[in-house]
Parts: structure tokens; C-alpha cells; sequence
């Protein structure tokens, strides 16, 4: 895979594995990743956040029956433009509804059907590994109790579900080794629910969900900060894994990984992956969401998924949960006025880029050890997963950087090998991991050693 970085010099001197070192596979993706990263069409994102504002109000609890207006008419849409998009490739996608009743909330006090609309593109080789991307339909005004009130949502989130349409349509005249869904979830503004049930709904069939990287608001480039910028967006990720026990958070205080998990290396990747997407930079953020706020990819966070939140690096915040009005002169609420087509597109192509490159990919390594206290070597160990789940595999690639850097900044192939040895680079100085190289160059995530920077079980 093509790394921001320039080509990775494997210093200090390295082991007798520099004398026969395996030549690593001809990156033979990168034409493929390069024509997905400048693909999303800003007209077209632009059309499907219209038709989204046209709704009024696509609030969680407004009106399910009405052909033209709330939160029914827009799911029904959503679905039936999947349905579009799966046409156009043959039926390739498998487009449902992922749905569970909510009660007894302070947000939805009363019973209320939160239903979430997916597209799946299963993978040929590996359908069972999953990359998902999300945008959420459900908008609101200063009340979030207000479901008839107009609430355009045309940034928030619009244009993440409109994004995640994009995507569907590119990825899907394509094919991959790994599954990939499309998600317009529901419920965001009231809890966060239908993250939750999808993320419920993946546990129970068994999907190894490899990456889920949640987009909301991807369409303002102009900040209330009075900053115009078009050419950086922001990816937050968790630092520690939720569902570590009290001994793997032991483990992990002696042996590093707190900005290691598998969100972070998530995030990573996609920073990676932007070289792929012309003017875009990534700005990576060591938190969950912004300060005291929340997003839909934390529900998959809490079970153990790595997640990341997707989103436009400086908020509007008159443009966001606000009635719309004008009050002395200053204009507020959430309309098509705010968004950039262009930028949208952008972060869109970003998204596509690193879902397909995921997908391409084999899984990342599992089992990942490591050894070399007291010694000047360093020595990883993983594991290969099945063979069915891997046909594409080439073999594996060592990351290794400064504990204060912020991205993988060495590395190494080492071949379809299970244990590698890196000599004369001490263990004590440098953050380490391994990711799996498909034949055409692809790669996956890098994994931290331990429970701390685990995938899963693959």
C-alpha cells in the first residue's frame, strides 16, 4: 500500500532476515484505490442531501406514514435508493431494514420503532469480515422533543448519510474479499439507539466487524471560529478498549498500548489511506468524540468494534440543533445554505478509499505477541488466519515507531511467515505491530500486540 510516508527505511540495521529479505508483492491496488479516492461526485451527494432537507423533518419521533414528510418518508427512501444502487450492479447488495422498539427513555418515553436501513456487499472470499460505514438519517431543532418543528438536517447529519450512499455506489460496481455494509442508522439524537441495535444486531450474527467509521457531519468547510478550510477533516478514536478486563488493563499499564487500540489503529489507517485523495489531510484526535459529546460509532466501540467518528474539522455550531430563525441578524439552523458539495465529496472519497482498501486486504493478524525484554532484539509472533479467510494473503508486514510518534514510521516486510525478529532495535524504545499484505499490495490495520490493539478473534 502507498504510505503518506515516504518509502519506510528499516533503521537501525536490521536481522539476518536483510540478507534474504522476501521481496514484498507489486502494489498493484494503488491504481484502484487512486481512481476510488477522486470518484464521489459532489453533484450527486448533492441531489441526495436536497432530496434528505425535502423531508422537513427526518426527527426520530415525527410522522412514519406520510409519503413526503418525517422520519418514514426518508427512511423509505434511503432504502429505495439502495435498492437502486444494488440494481445498477446486479442485486449485489442485500438491502434491509435493522429495526427494535424503544421505550422508557428520556428521549423516547413513549414506544417507538427505531429502524435503521442497511446496504450489504458481501465479500467473494471472506463474507463473514465486515467494514461499515454510517451516516445518521434522524434530525432536530433546539428541542430535541420537537419531532414536527422543520429540521432540515442538511449537514447533520445529511450529509453523511449522503456520503454513505456515494460510497455504495462506487464500491459496488467493484468486488472485494471482505463484506462491506452501508448503514443509515436512526435514533442518533435521542440516545444513540440505532447504533446500538445494529451493533446488538451484529453480535448475534456473529459478524467480524473489522472497522466501522461513523460520518457525522462531513459538509461544512466554514467554522463559527471564522476558519474556511475544505482540505482537512478529523478522525476520533478511542484509546483503550471498553471490554478489557481487569488483567489485560494490568498487562497493558507494563507493556504500553493506551494509544493502541484498534480504533486508534483505525484511525491511523484512514489517515494513511487520504494519500489516495487529492488536497485532504487528516487530522487524527486522541478522544472518543468531541469533549462531552457523543456520536454513533461509541454503541460499536462499548461491544468491542473498532470505531472511529468521522467529520468536518471546524463546527458551526449555530448551524447544529438549532430552531431555524434569525435573531439580531445572525442566522440559525441547519440548511442547504452550509454545506460544501465539494468538501463532502472529499470526505466521502476518504471513507471509499479506506473501506475498500480494508476490504481488498486479508484480515489483520490475530494472536499478536511479543518478546525481548533484556535483550537488544525484538521478536512478533501472530497467527494466520483460516484459509478460507485468507486466500489473498501474500504474507505480513512489521510497523515499529518512536513512542512519541504519532504514526507508523518503520517498517518490514517479512513474508507468509508467523514470527519475525527485528535485531538491534530494542523493545524498550519503539511501539510495535503487524499487518497482513494481500497480494496486490492491499494491507490491513496494524495490530498492537496484546489484548490491548486486538481485532478480534479471526
Amino acid at each position: 500500500m502507498r504510505l503518506r510516508l515516504a518509502a519506510l527505511a528499516c533503521l537501525p540495521a536490521m536481522s539476518a532476515l536483510a540478507q534474504t529479505a522476501p521481496v514484498p508483492p507489486a502494489a498493484s491496488a494503488e491504481a484502484r484505490l487512486a481512481a476510488i479516492g477522486t470518484a464521489p461526485s459532489a453533484a450527486r451527494i448533492e441531489a441526495d442531501i436536497r432530496k434528505l432537507v425535502s423531508f422537513g423533518t427526518r426527527h426520530t419521533l415525527s410522522d412514519t406514514r406520510s409519503d413526503t414528510r418525517g422520519i418514514g418518508a426518508a427512511r423509505r427512501w434511503v432504502f429505495e435508493e439502495f435498492q437502486r444502487i444494488s440494481k445498477d450492479c446486479g442485486g449485489c447488495l442485500e438491502v434491509r431494514y435493522v429495526s427494535g422498539t424503544i421505550a422508557g427513555e428520556k428521549r423516547i418515553p413513549d414506544p417507538v420503532e427505531v429502524v435503521n436501513v442497511i446496504a450489504i456487499q458481501r465479500g467473494s472470499s471472506d463474507p463473514n469480515r465486515f467494514v461499515l460505514m454510517s451516516g445518521d438519517i434522524d434530525s432536530r431543532v433546539s428541542d430535541v422533543m420537537n419531532a414536527t418543528a422543520d429540521a432540515p438536517g442538511a449537514n447533520d447529519d445529511a450529509s453523511g448519510v449522503a456520503g454513505t450512499l456515494e460510497a455504495a455506489r462506487i464500491l459496488s460496481k467493484q468486488k472485494f474479499a471482505g463484506s462491506i455494509v452501508y448503514a443509515a442508522l436512526s435514533g442518533e439524537e435521542q440516545g444513540l439507539f440505532g447504533g446500538k441495535i445494529l451493533a446488538e444486531h451484529a453480535l448475534k450474527q456473529g459478524w467480524r466487524v473489522e472497522a466501522v467509521l461513523n460520518n457525522d457531519m462531513i459538509g461544512n468547510s466554514r467554522g463559527l471560529n471564522g476558519v474556511n478550510d475544505n482540505h482537512s477533516v478529523r478522525v476520533f478514536s478511542d484509546g483503550t478498549r471498553v471490554t478489557e478486563t481487569a488483567e489485560e488493563a494490568r498487562q497493558r499499564r507494563f507493556t504500553g498500548g493506551e494509544i493502541d487500540s484498534p480504533s486508534r489503529n483505525l484511525a491511523r489507517y484512514i489517515a494513511r489511506m487520504s494519500a489516495y485523495v487529492p488536497n485532504l489531510e487528516v487530522m487524527m484526535v486522541y478522544r472518543l468524540d468531541r469533549f462531552g459529546r457523543g456520536g454513533h460509532h461509541r454503541p460499536f466501540n462499548d461491544v468491542g468494534f473498532p470505531a472511529v467518528r468521522v467529520m468536518e474539522t471546524n463546527e458551526h455550531y449555530d448551524r447544529q440543533h438549532q430552531d431555524l430563525r434569525t435573531e439580531h441578524g445572525r442566522v440559525y439552523g441547519d440548511t442547504l445554505d452550509g454545506v460544501d458539495f465539494d468538501y463532502a465529496a472529499r470526505i466521502t472519497a476518504l471513507n471509499a478509499v479506506s473501506l475498500a482498501g480494508m476490504a481488498l486486504a486479508p484480515p489483520p493478524p490475530a494472536q499478536v505477541g511479543i518478546e525481548g525484554a533484556v535483550t537488544a532484539d525484538t521478536t512478533l509472533t501472530w497467527a494466520r488466519p483460516p484459509a478460507g479467510q485468507a486466500g489473498n494473503l501474500a504474507g505480513y508486514k512489521l510497523y515499529w515507531r518512536l513512542t512519541t510518534e504519532p504514526q507508523w514510521s518503520r517498517s518490514r516486510y517479512v513474508g507468509d511467515v508467523t514470527q519475525a525478529t527485528l535485531q538491534n532495535v530494542v523493545i524498550d524504545n519503539y511501539f510495535f505491530g503487524v499487518a497482513a499484505v494481500a497480494k496486490d499490495g492491499s494491507e490491513s490495520p496494524v495490530v498492537f500486540p496484546g489484548a490491548a490493539g486486538s481485532f478480534g478473534a479471526y
